[in-house]
């Protein structure tokens, strides 16, 4: 049996307490670390590499899913669920591709949880009690946007605020690649991809890039489908 090394990280110490003392009677899963802030958590993860890191989406500091997509930037091999007390369908869009690969209503069932952390461990992906592969996660996305995207877009092309290149960088960002790679995909410098993507938050009015990609594909603006790498590149992405 192969053993699940988890990271706990909550900044309320009775609910922290109380997934620590449910999981830790699971003969397959330890606790290795907890924290309450998202800015030590990441210092965790990147330490002692987790099988799992199981986080609140709100914290003191950086937020749940700044954590999962610096996570998913850096490539670390750590699978994040993220865990919420407001749950909502968008919210766990947002998750999703912010690069998490569970997320879970903070009031689950224990054995519920210890279901979700093995399934993510097995490279399942998780949302609530749907467990999918990656491009079964992809159509579930697909799926929950359309509504509204049809509610967004116009006949024919719809319209948009960005550039042809700013289209390219957003197109790249849906894919999850990094700056650099971007940089090396079109053939521009590191710089100059830094400035379409301030420009596309500014345009957009949001605040990051997980932000900017849900806004895009409410819109209809870009599609996963339209946006899927070739065979073999997931892994480059996860």
């Amino acid at each position: 049996m192969n053993q699940i090394t988890l990271l706990i990280v909550d900044d309320h110490p009775l609910f922290r307490q109380g997934v620590v003392d449910a999981l830790s009677l699971e003969p397959d899963m330890k606790i290795i670390a907890q924290s309450a802030t998202g800015d030590e958590a990441l210092e965790m993860i990147r330490a002692k590499k987790p099988t799992i890191a199981l986080l609140d989406v709100n914290l003191p500091g950086i937020n749940g899913q700044q954590i999962t997509h610096q996570v998913s930037q850096e490539k670390i091999p750590t699978r994040v669920i993220l865990m919420t007390g407001y749950d909502d369908v968008e919210q766990a869009i947002h998750a999703m591709l912010a690069g998490a690969q569970g997320y879970c209503s903070k009031d689950v069932e224990p054995q519920s949880l210890s279901r979700i952390i093995r399934e993510v461990a097995e490279g399942k992906y998780v949302v609530s009690s749907n467990v999918f592969d990656r491009r079964g996660l992809d159509q579930w996305i697909e799926d929950r946007m359309e509504g509204a995207r049809r509610s967004y877009s116009e006949p024919g092309a719809p319209y948009h605020p960005l550039s042809d290149r700013e289209m390219e960088v957003l197109s790249c960002v849906v894919r999850g690649m990094s700056n650099k790679e971007i940089a090396a995909r079109l053939g521009i410098s590191h710089q100059t991809v830094k400035n379409h993507v301030t420009a596309i938050l500014r345009k957009f009015g949001v605040e990051d890039r997980t932000q900017a990609v849900v806004y895009a594909l409410k819109r209809g603006w870009v599609t996963l489908k339209d946006s899927d790498p070739p065979p073999g590149e997931w892994n480059n992405g996860e």
